[in-house]
């Protein structure tokens, strides 16, 4: 298993925000918005772990998820579709304590708007997978349905990895 980024930053906050980015915000994101939502309520912490979503573009500002994004994540438990699709801003990054995006082109950008004091904070969300070699969540807008469960495979693993540090932090914390 590959080491998960430092959030012992993260310690001392009574809450913590997470904000996941891809490029529309209608695919990848809203879909690990809503698998890490759906874990977070299974784990009775929605009191300790808030979680949004956004996209690099605005190509969809104000549009629900997705309809085959929303199929598959709803298969799966996930209900995407009180969401809807902003910008990611450089507010964002004081607003949030971890930026997860989804790939490089994503990473690119979103260290665009990103202030220097901040770039603890972005990471990917693969950086949390279990699985070694995995880099990022590939978009499949363009693709069929065995892309959108690609994806779903890759988040629901990559938040299971993050779960598991932030509730490692919440008994660091509770230990102190």
């Amino acid at each position: 298993m590959r080491k998960a980024p430092d959030l012992s930053y993260l310690n001392s906050a009574p809450r913590v925000r997470v904000l996941m980015v891809c490029m529309g915000n209608i695919c990848r994101s809203p879909t690990a918005h809503g698998v890490l939502e759906m874990l977070v309520q299974s784990d009775g912490l929605q009191e300790r772990i808030c979680v949004d979503s956004a996209g690099t573009h605005g190509y969809h500002i104000g549009a629900p998820p997705d309809s085959r994004a929303q199929l598959h994540a709803a298969r799966r438990g996930a209900d995407l579709s009180s969401q809807r699709a902003r910008q990611l801003t450089a507010r964002d990054f004081d607003d949030f304590d971890l930026v997860l995006v989804m790939d490089a082109a994503n990473e690119r950008a979103a260290r665009v708007l990103c202030p220097a004091q901040h770039r603890h904070k972005l990471h990917r969300l693969t950086d949390f997978s279990a699985q070694e070699g995995i880099h990022e969540v590939p978009d499949p807008y363009y693709g069929d349905a065995g892309g959108f469960e690609h994806v779903l495979d890759l988040v629901e693993d990559s938040c299971a990895g993050l779960m598991n540090v932030l509730k490692s932090l919440e008994s660091t914390s509770a230990e102190d």
